[in-house]
C-alpha cells in the first residue's frame, strides 16, 4: 500500500473509531489494514492509534498527523481533479443522507438527470429522520431542514422550504374549520418529536412580521415524517409541514391548507459536509447540482 492509500486508510479509522468499518469502507481485508497501520507507525516512529477492545481513538500524535494527512489528501484529490479525465468526467462514490420525505419527493424523481449527466458518479442514499454523525458514519453529504445550531460541518444553504398548515378534509368536516387563530383552542394536533432530543414543539405562525405559537393537545405524537403526513391523513389533527411533502393531498383535496393568511415561517434547506471533504470535485458537483435542483423548485 503507498503512502497516500495508507494516509486515507489511518484517517477513516480514526473517524470511524474502528480497524473493522474502515476496511470495510475501503475494500480492504482486516488484516492488510492492521498490517498497513504498524508499517506507517513503524516508518514514522510513533505510536498514532491506540486501540482497546471497544474502539480505536488517535494518540497525541496520531491527531496532529490526523489533520496534516486531511490536508495532504484534499490536496492530492484537487491536484489530480484539476488536470485529470476525472474533471471532465468525474467518477467515485458518494454517500448522502437526509430525510425520507425529501428523498422520496423532491430527489428521488430528480435524480434520473443527475445521472445521466454524470454516469460514473455512485449515489449512496441512506435515510433517516436523526442527525446522523457524519464524519464517524462515512457520509459526504447530509441534507438538513431547519436551523443549524452547533454543526461542526462546512454548510451550503440550498433554500428555504414553505411550510403550511393543513388538516385533513375529514378531520374539519367533524370539527371546522378555524379562521382564527383563537379558533384552534377547538382543536387537536399531531405532535412531531425529534429523534435525537424527544422534544416537541408547539405550532408556529408568522403574524404581522412576529412569530407566535400556539400549544395544543394531541392524543398522537410520532417521528418521522411520513408517519406524520399518515396521522393527518387517519384524522389526529392538525399538522405543519413543508409544502412539498403534501401537495399531492392538496391537490386532490384529501388536505386542506387552514390560516393561510398566518403560514408558519419557511424552513431553510442546507446542504452539510465535513471540513475535510471540502475539496472533492464530485461532493462538490453533487452539491452544485442541488443548488440547481432547489433553485429550480
Amino acid at each position: 500500500m503507498d503512502r497516500f492509500e495508507a494516509m486515507r486508510l489511518f484517517t477513516r479509522i480514526v473517524e470511524l473509531g474502528s480497524f473493522s468499518r474502515a476496511a470495510e469502507q475501503l475494500d480492504l481485508p482486516r488484516a492488510s489494514a492492521t498490517q498497513s497501520i504498524k508499517q506507517l507507525e513503524a516508518r514514522l516512529g510513533v505510536r498514532l492509534l491506540a486501540r482497546t477492545t471497544r474502539q480505536v481513538t488517535a494518540t497525541a500524535d496520531g491527531a496532529a498527523y490526523y489533520q496534516r494527512c486531511l490536508a495532504i489528501l484534499a490536496d492530492v484529490e484537487e491536484a489530480e481533479a484539476g488536470i485529470s479525465e476525472a474533471a471532465r468526467h468525474p467518477r467515485g462514490r458518494i454517500r448522502v443522507d437526509l430525510s425520507g420525505s425529501l428523498c422520496r419527493l423532491l430527489l428521488i424523481p430528480a435524480l434520473p438527470a443527475f445521472c445521466q449527466r454524470y454516469p460514473l458518479i455512485r449515489l449512496e442514499i441512506s435515510v433517516s429522520d436523526r442527525q446522523i454523525d457524519v464524519i464517524r458514519e462515512g457520509v459526504d453529504c447530509v441534507l438538513r431542514i431547519g436551523e443549524l445550531r452547533d454543526v461542526p460541518l462546512v454548510a451550503r444553504h440550498l433554500g428555504q422550504l414553505q411550510q403550511v398548515t393543513c388538516a385533513s378534509a375529514g378531520y374539519l368536516a367533524r370539527h371546522g374549520r378555524p379562521a382564527t387563530l383563537a379558533d384552534l383552542a377547538a382543536h387537536t394536533v399531531v405532535d412531531y418529536f425529534s429523534a435525537s432530543s424527544g422534544k416537541t414543539l408547539p405550532l408556529e405562525f408568522v403574524v404581522d412580521g412576529q412569530s407566535v405559537t400556539r400549544s395544543l393537545p394531541a392524543s398522537l405524537a410520532v417521528n418521522n415524517g411520513d408517519a406524520y403526513v399518515a396521522a393527518c391523513a387517519a384524522g389526529f389533527g392538525i399538522i405543519q409541514v413543508p409544502g412539498y411533502h403534501v401537495t399531492r393531498q392538496l391537490a386532490s383535496g384529501e388536505f386542506v391548507e387552514i390560516l393561510p393568511q398566518y403560514r408558519p415561517p419557511a424552513l431553510p434547506l442546507n446542504a452539510l459536509y465535513p471540513p475535510n471533504r471540502q475539496q472533492s470535485a464530485r461532493v462538490r458537483i453533487f452539491i452544485d447540482w442541488l443548488g440547481e435542483l432547489f433553485a429550480a423548485q
